[in-house]
């Protein structure tokens, strides 16, 4: 009986961000100042939720191949608060080599992805698409 219990603990306690993570999968960025745009996909990490950089697209919309930051993580630390609503961590904006603490909120398809540094007082936002 002890074992069943034991095993049900270490279940649940890794399974609890995976169960509570609506925003997994792939997200279309806003687009940039030139037109491109990043997929990024979101996934669990240990406790946490992170953002990586899977692809670029240029402004036509074609995939660039040759862009430099691919593979790297864009966010990080991100705790699940329920309801749609994720802070606590971090995002870094290729663009500007910057990294602002963030928050995030889901509605539907729509992620709403916010940064602040100053201790909130400058902020920057956009709000990213589901791609699958």
């Amino acid at each position: 009986m002890k074992k069943l219990i034991i095993s049900a603990v270490f279940a649940l306690g890794f399974a609890g961000p995976a169960l509570a993570d609506a925003v997994s999968g792939t997200w279309k960025t806003a687009e940039g100042e030139e037109g491109g745009y990043l997929h990024v996909a979101i996934a669990p990490c240990g406790a946490a939720i992170c953002g990586t950089i899977k692809a670029a697209y240029d402004k036509a919309g074609s995939l660039s191949s040759g862009y430099e930051h691919l593979g790297k993580k864009i966010i990080w630390d991100m705790n699940v608060d329920g309801g749609g609503a994720y802070s606590g961590g971090k995002i870094w904006a290729p663009d500007s080599d910057k990294t602002y603490s963030s928050k995030m909120s889901l509605s539907g398809k729509t992620l709403t992805v916010k940064g602040c540094v100053a201790g909130g007082l400058i902020c920057r936002g956009q709000d990213w698409k589901r791609v699958k």
